[in-house]
């Protein structure tokens, strides 16, 4: 008797802890965006967001020029950043986004070495399509810069 009291106050204590370690809010499933507010060096860095049961399911990192032209697709820019730089859009875009869906928490995305101003971009994006997310607002969230 004994026994099925320790184990069901246990089971209590665990329930809990468990929902007091609950911070988080949850997300509604759908398509979440951030944008940055402006152009910066005739880019404009976005993030969207696709959100099921809670978990983030897929991730577009990128930066679009005036036209939507797509800054991933500039091979120019992607030679000449790649010498400089040592990365380049196409390959931090995915990293960075890699990373998110693995960790689930964007404070456990590490920046990519040559990309760090696009680093700090996609965290303030991140953070607010994850609010956007929380709160079930579909409209594109705009991020100021610095």
């Amino acid at each position: 008797m004994w026994k099925k009291k320790i184990i069901l106050w246990s089971a209590l204590l665990l329930c809990l802890c468990l929902a007091g370690c609950g911070n988080k809010k949850e997300m509604k499933n759908g398509y979440y965006t951030a944008e940055m507010e402006g152009y910066e060096h005739g880019w404009k860095e976005y993030v969207c967001i696709f959100v099921k049961n809670d978990r983030i399911i897929s991730i577009e990192f990128n930066a679009k020029d005036p036209s939507g032209f797509i800054k991933a697709w500039d091979n120019a820019y992607m030679e000449n950043m790649k010498t400089v730089a040592g990365t380049y859009p196409n390959e931090y875009t995915r990293l960075y986004g890699t990373r998110l869906l693995e960790a689930q928490d964007i404070e456990a995305v590490d920046a990519v070495t040559g990309a760090t101003h696009s680093g700090n971009n996609f965290y303030k994006l991140v953070g607010a399509a994850v609010e956007q997310a929380q709160k079930g607002d579909s409209e594109v969230a705009i991020v100021g810069g610095e």
